[in-house]
């Protein structure tokens, strides 16, 4: 039986093998991001891969981003993957998409799309540059059809890896209302994004201000963006988010409305252009 070590924020997770069948789903249409890639003529990279949580699930209920359950659910539909430091950034990676592969005999080398939405602190995920602990269903994506189980099994794999943009067809950008936001202090989890997947900034801007008027927000963590005002807000609120990649800027007008309510999602009409 082939031991796979996770290693979470405060202890390590044990992970046994189950007899499974292969997990399949067509939740992405990735493009390669414009960015420098580490080797010379090639846009794939070598990393190190693991696995943790279930065979067939989706690694951890929503890990160090704060997705949640959603990480279970379409778009995402398990295909995810907790990220070593150089993946996660302190929660600024939460979001960006990659392809993997693997060149062992059970793999079937073609590319498998994750998105980010947890933290790998521990073990291989530091002693190596770039490395993916994938959840279950994602791992056995890149086997050969009825092998997911025997690659499962080899538990470390060297893959090769590349950014590519995020596209969710038919998404726009979802934003769910922290438990603990109040008349003084919002916060939201902001999910769905196309194109870069991971933001650089979010500004608030409240009713009736003049549309030059944004207020900063801050990283809370993971996917999960505040503001302390410490007065009244006045919604509805529009929120200005720019990618962490190519800059890009887009407005989702009016999306928090007034009589707002924690732990509610408000979904916008906008999206940015993969």
């Amino acid at each position: 039986m082939a031991h796979v070590f996770r290693y979470p924020i405060s202890f390590f997770t044990l992970v046994f093998m189950f007899p499974l069948f292969l997990h399949s789903c067509w939740c992405f249409n990735p493009k390669l991001l414009n960015i420098t890639m580490a080797e010379s003529g090639s846009d794939w990279s070598p990393a190190g891969a693991t696995w943790y949580g279930s065979p067939t699930g989706a690694g951890s209920d929503g890990g160090a981003c704060g997705y949640g359950a959603a990480v279970e659910q379409a778009p995402f539909s398990a295909l995810i993957s907790a990220g070593g430091p150089s993946l996660y950034k302190s929660g600024k990676g939460c979001g960006a998409c990659y392809q993997v592969k693997c060149t062992h005999p059970e793999c079937s080398g073609n590319p498998v799309t994750v998105v980010i939405t947890d933290e790998c602190p521990g073990g291989p995920c530091v002693s190596e540059s770039v490395h993916f602990d994938l959840s279950g269903t994602a791992f056995g994506d890149m086997a050969i059809s009825g092998k997911a189980d025997q690659l499962r099994n080899v538990g470390v794999l060297q893959i090769q890896h590349r950014r590519v943009e995020c596209n969710y067809p038919g998404m726009r950008i979802a934003f769910h209302v922290d438990s603990g936001s109040n008349l003084n202090y919002f916060a939201t989890l902001i999910e769905y994004e196309d194109g870069d997947g991971d933001l650089a900034s979010v500004d608030l801007q409240q009713a009736l201000d003049s549309s030059d008027s944004w207020l900063p927000m801050q990283r809370s963590w993971g996917a999960v963006w505040k503001l302390n005002y410490g007065s009244t807000l006045r919604a509805p609120f529009s929120l200005r988010l720019t990618a962490a990649e190519s800059g890009k800027a887009l407005v989702a007008k009016g999306v928090i409305p007034a009589g707002w309510q924690p732990g509610q999602t408000y979904r916008s009409l906008v999206n940015f252009t993969p």
